[in-house]
């Protein structure tokens, strides 16, 4: 199809277009000036509101608190209160409630996020500026033992006085949507334990192996006194990076006798790991995960270093018998010790919420192209051209993104 054929439907595009309503020059100005008060955290931002009235990001913050019905402001406050109380139904409420689709939820769970968030940085005064949990995200191959893993080092820190919570990513089904929610029924004992938290979350096609909201539930459940937060990622690949961005040890577990180790793990993934763990090491695997080690450590010697004071090590562990469990978690006090004295976990954190923030910038801005009429009005017959091959991807996606930007 030639220049002059793509024309009509280009015009067919632009016509299916709206207007929408956008904010002034001088709203924008005061927006990107603004900088939040501490005395403002706790009322969250409203894009709604922000859109709706041309206001300030100020007066949005400000004037959302007003809004709230009072059947709402009692919601919120039982939340928040159970919450820094400590007690698990009121966490488990509150996640659901970040976990939410629904638009006036989503808005909630802002307002609640706000404040547990001003709630934890009074905490970390308190503690001389240092994190009040510490995050380790944990990610390796399908059998690697991840979940035998977590209910032995989560029985000895419960033990040792923690307060653990393990926010464990099930994979949803391509075709159904729904996933198997299975950690608890492999966790018995730990689920059972009530210095324990431990949350399955569907991914629900969140191609990270993470929910859009585990970030969010981190923060919950440091609000809820839990001192370790373990991340549990469905298995290992390029796209797995997500929970490295979110936690500040990230471990890879990795099974002894499965085959070419190193070339099964990709090399990107080995990177991101500030400890590999070798699981299974009892019995006849005990050879092998030596083995494995071995190779390990060699191999990280040969990649770039990913801290300027932490040098990644290579440890065996054994969940039957509990074997080097203790001498791992000295190993990931020794990495937090580290990075907070030279300030590196600070950084480190810092630059999270960055990405956190960019990654739902992109997600959002996705929802918002999906859900526009002028791309929803064009979107089956540009589908229905590229399928015949009338005319390529690449152009059909610059004709829709040209259709949404006239519309603005």
């Amino acid at each position: 199809m030639g220049p002059a054929g793509l024309l009509p439907v280009l015009h067919r595009l632009k016509t299916l277009s709206f207007k929408c309503t956008s904010l002034s020059a001088a709203a924008a100005a005061k927006c990107s000036s603004f900088q939040m008060s501490r005395a403002d955290l706790w009322v969250g931002p409203t894009c709604t509101l922000l859109h709706r009235r041309n206001i300030t990001v100020e007066t949005a913050l400000s004037h959302h608190g007003s809004e709230l019905t009072d059947r709402e402001k009692r919601l919120l406050d039982r939340l928040y209160n159970g919450l820094v109380g400590g007690q698990r139904a009121s966490l488990a409420e509150s996640i659901t409630l970040v976990e939410t689709q629904h638009p006036r939820k989503k808005e909630l769970a802002q307002v609640l996020l706000q404040r547990v968030l001003a709630f934890r940085q009074q905490l970390e005064r308190q503690n001389g500026g240092k994190p009040v949990a510490f995050r380790v995200g944990l990610s390796g191959p399908p059998g690697a033992g991840k979940s035998s893993f977590i209910e032995v080092l989560g029985k000895m820190l419960t033990g040792k006085g923690h307060r653990v919570s393990v926010l464990a990513v099930d994979p949803s089904s391509c075709t159904t949507g729904g996933s198997l929610m299975g950690d608890k029924t492999r966790m018995t004992e730990l689920s059972r334990d009530m210095s324990a938290f431990i949350r399955p979350s569907p991914t629900s096609g969140t191609l990270g192996g993470v929910t859009r909201t585990t970030n969010e539930s981190i923060v919950l459940c440091e609000g809820a006194g839990y001192d370790v937060v373990l991340v549990e990622t469905v298995g290992v690949g390029q796209s797995e990076f997500a929970v490295a961005d979110m936690v500040d040890l990230f471990v890879l577990l990795i099974p002894p006798a499965g085959g070419d180790e190193l070339q099964g793990i990709k090399r990107g993934i080995i990177e991101k790991a500030d400890l590999v763990v070798v699981t299974k090491s009892d019995g006849d695997l005990v050879v092998p995960a030596r083995k494995i080690q071995a190779e390990y450590t060699s191999a990280l010697k040969l990649l770039r270093k990913k801290s300027k004071t932490w040098k990644p090590k290579v440890v065996r562990v054994s969940s039957q018998t509990g074997e080097g469990v203790p001498e791992l978690w000295e190993v990931m006090l020794q990495f937090r010790d580290s990075m907070l004295a030279c300030g590196e976990l600070q950084v480190r954190r810092r630059e999270q919420q960055k990405v956190w923030l960019w990654s739902l910038i992109q997600e959002n801005a996705l929802q918002h192209f999906r859900e526009h009429p002028a791309v929803q009005a064009g979107l089956p017959e540009m589908e229905r051209r590229v399928t015949q091959g009338d005319i390529s991807p690449g152009l059909a996606a610059d004709l829709l993104l040209r259709a949404f930007r006239s519309s603005q």
